[in-house]
Parts: structure tokens; sequence; C-alpha cells
């Protein structure tokens, strides 16, 4: 939902950035990569119960997640790049709430159980509608020039970032927040399920 507004806003500043590291030989997968292994590490920190540490990795992972884009667009984009992106974005997404389980199972579990099926749920039906709209040659921007096709909703990038922090901040409020935003990720699915019903029952 608020993904295109901070997207119009970051852009410019990120493509700076992103053209100064192609001019010196920075690849946008090594950029991908390292993002990851930032979240990744952000996790381990969040399962030993530093969460603000997390909280700072996580910024700085998300940022790498930005600058890939912007990387590859001052250089050669690549579907293999593209791939790589979306699959290190869901792993990185699934292993923040796993942090929260491993770090308090008893007070975490049963609400970080929620939020990865709500997530898996939405990933699935976000992967679902772009294979769809590739098939039927669907064209998009609203989210800018991305490897496949992008269907907006309520729960976005923005909106998981802002929640990861909140819990970074607030850890004991977990099962709260993850249990609020596994609703909001379960309604942004349902809506792309009524989009696809919109979108593809009259192209057989």
């Amino acid at each position: 939902m608020l993904d295109g507004a901070v997207r119009r806003r970051l852009e410019p500043i990120l493509d700076r950035i992103g053209m100064a590291l192609a001019n010196h030989g920075v690849g946008a997968d090594t950029v991908t990569i390292a993002g990851f292994l930032l979240g990744l590490l952000a996790a381990i920190l969040i399962a030993f119960e530093f969460y603000f540490a997390g909280a700072g990795l996580i910024l700085f992972s998300r940022l790498c997640d930005g600058l890939d884009g912007a990387v590859a667009r001052a250089s050669r984009k690549t579907d293999l790049g593209g791939f790589l992106d979306i699959v290190l974005d869901f792993a990185f997404y699934g292993a923040i709430p796993l942090a929260f389980v491993i770090a308090d199972s008893a007070a975490n579990g049963l609400a970080g159980g929620f939020l990865l099926f709500s997530f898996y749920l939405n990933g699935a039906t976000f992967l679902a509608f772009a294979a769809m709209a590739e098939k039927r040659a669907m064209k998009t921007e609203v989210r800018g020039a991305k490897s496949l096709y992008f269907t907006t909703g309520v729960a976005e990038a923005t909106e998981t970032i802002a929640f990861f922090l909140a819990c970074c901040l607030f850890p004991s409020w977990f099962p709260i927040l993850a249990a609020f935003f596994a609703a909001i990720c379960l309604y942004t699915a349902l809506s792309r399920i009524v989009l696809a019903r919109l979108a593809f029952q009259d192209k057989q």
C-alpha cells in the first residue's frame, strides 16, 4: 500500500548510489546476496534476543534490496538477477518471524506459526498471479520496472519492514503484532484472489 509513495521518494537517491556502485564494478547480484546475508544476520541476532541490533541490520538489508534494482538499471538487468531477488526476499521474510519464534517459542510460537502461514498464502497468491499475468502478456509498472507482474496490496514490503521494526522495538508485543499483521496478509491474499477472478475469468 505504501510502496509506491516510498519508491517515488527514494528511487532518485537509490539510482544515484546504484550508478556509483555500477561504475565501480559492483554487480546487482552481489548487492542482492549482501542484503540477504545482512537479513540473515539480523534474524540470528533476533533469535539471540539482540533486538535493537537486529532492527539496524534489517534496515541495512532492505537498503540493499532497493539498491540491487538501481544497480541493475545502471548496468544490465538479467532474468537470473530477478529470480534471485525474489527468492532471497522470500527467504528473508520467513527468517525474521522464525527468529522471534526461536527467541521465545513459548510466547511466540503460535502467533509466529500463524504469521508464517499468512506469509505463505500471500506469497502464493502473489506468485500465482504473476505467472498467470505473464502467460497473458499483462504489463504493469505500478511498482516500477520489475522482473515479474507486481500486484499491490495492503501488506507490501514497506508495511512488512515497519512491522518487523515494531517487533524489534517491542519484542514482548510480538504475539499481538504478529496476529494483527497476519490478518492483514490474509486480507491481502483474499483481495488478490478476487482480483484474479476479475482479471482472468474472461481470458480463458
